[in-house]
């Protein structure tokens, strides 16, 4: 997807150095950072440099690639893959990268590793991409039938960020999204501001901006009422974790959307890669749900009047403050799941149809 009109992807490898675009600067600042090692990978993903389900994945391969680099020993190998899985708790795909690329280097000898690492972190890359893409395709069909019955522009609510930038590229709640908007489909993107980090704001519109989708950003809490006013056609959003039993983790904030969408009968659609898919947790209340640092709630950041960057204290300072960063939106609420194979709806049966 493109940044100024220059096509970027969200991770990329050269020079024996991990590229990522640094979110935490976005959109104010456009910053290409380098990991040179994996404790830099894991410092990336703790502090949310990078973010998102499946970009968390391919850091965490890249971040193997990088132990290679640094010591090719089993032990630290070994090591630093359990140190990448508990960098984050909720999202399924950094432990399911993790374990695909240390069944790949199991065993294998010490001057083939890099190779074959490499080799596989960059195909866990490209299959996203692939995956992304035929989710878009798939969703376009829905975003396509609603429009040649109401023959007028398609208002898409999504919450959070789910867009290309939470992957390597399209993203998943987006793709449907950029596919409609390529093919000429008028649509336009409600965006949740989704505090505390603001990731639909300063990540889903930017990058909606960046490729002339027309989007509105909107208070968490203002989509309830659209959907009131018949201004929202349908939801679409990511997540960072969906169970077998079609039971959905994502972004905290989600499941008050669903209800409010279940309530006003407007379609809530969840878009993901087979890789966010958790085959083995079988009850949603046994998603491990992160508690981040509460000052993401208690702090704001932003440019001031002279252009620089200020964080800065918006609670009282005797104020505590929970910062819970997901939620479970029960398949009950949620009326089909768009995966790379095609649309099925939120249970155990329709999963199985598509992923035997």
């Amino acid at each position: 997807m493109k940044i100024e009109g220059k096509e970027y992807r969200t991770i990329w490898f050269e020079n024996n150095v991990v590229k990522i675009i640094d979110q935490t600067k976005l959109p104010h600042q456009f910053i290409i950072k380098d990991l040179k090692t994996v404790k830099d990978a894991i410092n990336a993903i703790k502090t949310m440099e990078v973010r998102g389900a499946p970009l968390i994945g391919a850091t965490a391969a890249y971040g193997l690639v990088l132990a290679i680099i640094e010591n090719n020993d089993q032990s630290f190998l070994k090591k630093s893959s359990q140190d990448l899985i508990n960098s984050r708790p909720t999202a399924i795909n950094l432990k399911w990268a993790v374990d695909r690329m240390m069944k790949k280097l199991s065993r294998v000898n010490s001057d083939q590793i890099f190779t074959i690492a490499l080799n596989e972190a960059k195909e866990i890359c490209e299959e996203d991409i692939k995956f992304c893409e035929n989710i878009g395709l798939n969703g376009l069909k829905i975003i396509e039938e609603i429009y040649n019955k109401k023959k007028d522009t398609v208002n898409v609510l999504t919450h959070c960020n789910a867009g290309w930038l939470a992957t390597i590229n399209w993203g998943t709640a987006t793709s449907p999204i950029y596919h409609a908007h390529k093919k000429g489909i008028p649509v336009h993107v409600w965006v949740d501001e989704t505090r505390p980090r603001n990731q639909g704001a300063n990540l889903t519109s930017y990058e909606l901006n960046e490729e002339e989708v027309p989007n509105t950003i909107i208070a968490d809490n203002t989509g309830g009422i659209l959907m009131q006013r018949g201004e929202v056609d349908m939801c679409i959003v990511g997540t960072d974790r969906t169970l077998s039993t079609g039971d959905v983790a994502n972004k905290i904030g989600t499941y008050l959307k669903a209800l409010a969408a279940k309530d006003n009968n407007v379609p809530f659609y969840v878009a993901l890669p087979s890789s966010t898919i958790d085959w083995d947790i079988k009850d949603f209340k046994d998603i491990p749900i992160e508690e981040r640092n509460s000052e993401e709630l208690s702090h704001v950041e932003g440019l001031d009047e002279n252009n620089d960057i200020k964080k800065i204290l918006i609670y009282p300072k005797k104020s505590k403050s929970m910062n819970l960063a997901f939620d479970i939106t029960p398949a009950k609420y949620v009326t089909g799941l768009i995966t790379e194979k095609g649309i099925c709806e939120a249970s155990t049966d329709g999963l199985k149809k598509l992923f035997k």
